[in-house]
């Protein structure tokens, strides 16, 4: 009996520490979202951004991500048209518009400009903004 309220509490500890992890990384993605997406596609991600007007097309909803793609969040086709390698009519050229912030490269110069005990490789740090990112997209889907 002892063992398994023991083994009970320890699945019950695994499950708020995982679930207190989600939390934590649904806030990076959310966080991102209103770093580099809620100038055009607005607070809510309904596509009423302050910058949504200078857009070439209508600002999409992207609440509605899931719905417009037949049910299923499109994870992958998200990821790739944040990162740039699926073009977006509506930014008028690559995405992404805000500069080298999804970039997995650095050049010569920021390479030799940051500290030289840098644990984090350039790479990861994009990869994490866009998992978080698209996590959270994923998250807000009515």
């Amino acid at each position: 009996m002892k063992r398994t309220i023991i083994a009970g509490l320890g699945a019950l500890a695994l499950g708020l520490g995982a679930a207190h992890a989600q939390d934590a990384d649904l806030e990076a993605g959310r966080t991102e979202y209103l770093s580099a997406c809620a100038g055009c596609h607005g607070r809510d991600a309904r596509g009423d951004g302050p910058m949504a007007d200078l857009m070439k097309i209508e600002t999409p909803d992207l609440t509605r991500l899931s719905e417009r793609a037949g049910g299923t969040f499109p994870f992958r086709n998200t990821l790739l048209l944040i990162d740039g390698r699926n073009e977006v009519r509506a930014h008028g050229g690559e995405m992404p518009v805000w500069g080298d912030r999804y970039m997995t490269t650095m050049t010569r110069e920021q390479d030799e400009m940051r500290p030289p005990r840098w644990p984090e490789d350039p790479e990861l740090l994009v990869l994490g903004r866009l998992l978080s990112l698209v996590t959270y997209l994923e998250s807000i889907q009515e």
